[in-house]
């Protein structure tokens, strides 16, 4: 089959799919420490919560990807994952802020009380379905995309997931603007909240159905013209996949750049792990003078909002680097533009710890302006993680495993999170001495390491 080039609005339908899902992983990673704060967790094991989406991400993403690259029904061949992992998300996304809201019992498992532990199963069950819904839009560009176009439905594919980004960060502001509560009683998530993971439910519903009705997948047959597999290949495959030796022959066969790649992400997705889970305490800490106990206060929630806002600047910054992105690959080369940007938001990541004091902005207290510019920085590595490594990695990837290998290599975003949710507490008591506004210089230093490993990829010719 001739590898014909799609048309903008086939690209387009491809990953609108993509923002629905995306809204709701900006929910997930601009609210969940402040949702464990509010419930009691302690600012030194706040990090331990960080745990579970990634390793949920570490075990489902792969399974998706080798059972659907096995999965050819009327429905296609991705889109029935896709549409599981929503009406999923849908359930858990109207639980899990009202962990506070219902009538448990106040005895402690662990040390954590009976709120918390619903949390934190919603937040496994809320990870666990984001990243069924996720995989299949990027699999789905491996289906059905040639080479030549791949950038340009990748670049698609981070513009809708930054667009999403914004939206889902900026509804707990938005919700507080037209009138509804950003406070509530000790142990209740406020309604600002609440309100913002509805909204996000209903929009990604009602996106994964868009992509869903107007997507059609390759049949098996055009399949493997498209991607140039042989019967035999096929038939090879298809029983090596049966073994358990097929799955170490997968990794053993892996190109050096799905290794290479793989240790930058390791840098990349440790710094962004710690932007998440400390961005809410050192805003409020630094720019609303909070005491860093009462996560119940003004202060704490003020910095809960600012967070969403910071978020969302660091994700417009990201859809204007990735306008810049294809002009430095130009100059640069993919390395080259991996690198400087890596660089660019280690500066603002580290730029963060200076900045302090705040400014009212249509009634709402936010940050000063110099963090809206550290944040804008920050948004550059962001383009260049969402972009660069599927692009690299997919260009050396034979098409028979293209969605299994993709799974495998979301481990590579998953086992640094994890590492670095593990280390935090300890990082955040004897490297920062307690100030959360640290951990972000850790994180821009984590990105500078990143930044020179990426000199060790080598690009398949």
């Amino acid at each position: 089959m001739q590898k014909r080039n799609l048309s903008f609005t086939q690209l387009f339908n491809l990953s609108f799919g993509f923002f629905g899902v995306q809204i709701a992983y900006a929910l997930q990673s601009a609210n969940i420490s402040r949702i464990f704060a509010t419930l009691g967790a302690d600012p030194h094991t706040l990090s331990f919560f960080w745990i579970l989406p990634p390793l949920m991400g570490m075990i489902v993403q792969p399974l998706v990807g080798k059972y659907s690259d096995k999965t050819w029904t009327r429905l296609g061949r991705r889109k029935p994952y896709l549409l599981v992992g929503a009406l999923i998300a849908l359930a858990v996304m109207l639980l899990l802020p009202n962990a506070g809201n219902f009538s448990f019992a106040q005895s402690a498992f662990l040390g954590l009380n009976a709120a918390m532990w619903f949390g934190i199963f919603s937040l496994m069950f809320l990870d666990t379905s984001i990243n069924i819904a996720m995989q299949p839009f990027k699999m789905m560009v491996g289906d059905m995309v040639n080479e030549e176009q791949k950038g340009t439905a990748y670049a698609i594919q981070s513009a809708l997931c930054n667009a999403g980004s914004v939206v889902g960060y900026l509804f707990p502001i938005f919700f507080t603007w037209i009138g509804i509560a950003n406070t509530a009683p000790e142990g209740v998530i406020p309604d600002s909240v609440k309100w913002s993971f509805y909204a996000g439910a209903a929009i990604l519903i009602l996106c994964v159905l868009y992509t869903f009705a107007t997507v059609k997948e390759l049949n098996p047959q055009e399949y493997a013209e498209f991607h140039g597999i042989k019967e035999k290949e096929d038939k090879s495959q298809t029983a090596n996949d049966k073994s358990e030796e097929g799955f170490i022959t997968l990794l053993r066969k892996a190109p050096s750049a799905f290794w290479t790649v793989g240790l930058v992400q390791f840098f990349c997705w440790a710094a962004f792990m710690y932007m998440w889970t400390y961005s809410n305490g050192a805003i409020a800490t630094n720019c609303f003078d909070w005491d860093g106990v009462n996560a119940a206060d003004a202060a704490f929630q003020n910095g809960g909002n600012s967070v969403g806002v910071m978020f969302c600047v660091q994700a417009i910054g990201s859809l204007l680097w990735a306008m810049v992105l294809p002009f430095l690959e130009k100059k640069t080369g993919n390395k080259g533009a991996y690198a400087i940007s890596l660089v660019v938001g280690a500066i603002g990541f580290v730029s963060t710890y200076f900045v302090h004091g705040n400014i009212e902005v249509f009634g709402q207290l936010l940050p000063a302006p110099a963090l809206w510019l550290s944040y804008l920085l920050i948004g550059a590595a962001w383009a260049a993680m969402l972009a660069l490594p599927f692009t690299i990695v997919t260009n050396a990837i034979k098409g028979g495993n293209m969605g299994y290998y993709l799974g495998l290599f979301n481990c590579t975003i998953c086992i640094p999170q994890i590492c670095a949710a593990l280390c935090g507490g300890l990082l955040l008591k004897y490297a920062c001495a307690g100030a959360q506004s640290g951990m972000l210089v850790v994180a821009g230093v984590l990105l500078l390491i990143g930044a020179a490993a990426v000199f060790l990829i080598k690009e398949k010719e």
